[in-house]
């Protein structure tokens, strides 16, 4: 049961520097601009979590850079920009819909029609079968 000690130790101190690592600034609303920001940024690393989430390098890197950006007095969309240049679109949770994000915005809908498409031609091949008459004996 000793041996389970260290581990828990570590993965504690983990977590708690991980939280402390989200809170960048003294100031409140800075510090909530910045929480809030982190939080509509996917990790490009993990999958499928935001910035802020994330335990990965990457995100250690994006945190940092993005604290950096703020201290220095950039926008959000300045900041959004100068990682999407970096990363691409996938760094965004809503990326922006153009030629080359068609099909990532299109493809939940396209989905659901060949579905709905696959079902009705299985209910209509269904319904055109005759009943069995054997059912009865």
């Amino acid at each position: 049961m000793r041996w389970l000690t260290i581990p828990l130790a570590l993965a504690l101190g983990a977590a708690a520097l991980a939280q402390s690592d989200v809170e960048g600034f003294e100031d409140p609303a800075q510090n909530e601009r910045y929480r809030d920001f982190l939080h509509t940024l996917r990790c490009p690393q993990c999958t499928n979590q935001s910035v802020a989430e994330s335990p990965g390098g990457t995100a250690d890197d994006i945190k940092r850079l993005v604290r950096e950006r703020m201290a220095a007095g950039q926008t959000d969309a300045e900041i959004r920009a100068y990682l999407v240049s970096r990363y691409g679109d996938v760094i965004s949770y809503r990326p922006p819909f153009k030629p080359s994000t068609w099909l990532l915005w299109l493809a939940p809908a396209l989905l659901l029609a060949g579905g709905g498409f696959v079902f009705a031609r299985i209910l209509r091949t269904r319904m055109q079968q005759p009943l069995d008459e054997d059912l009865d004996s």
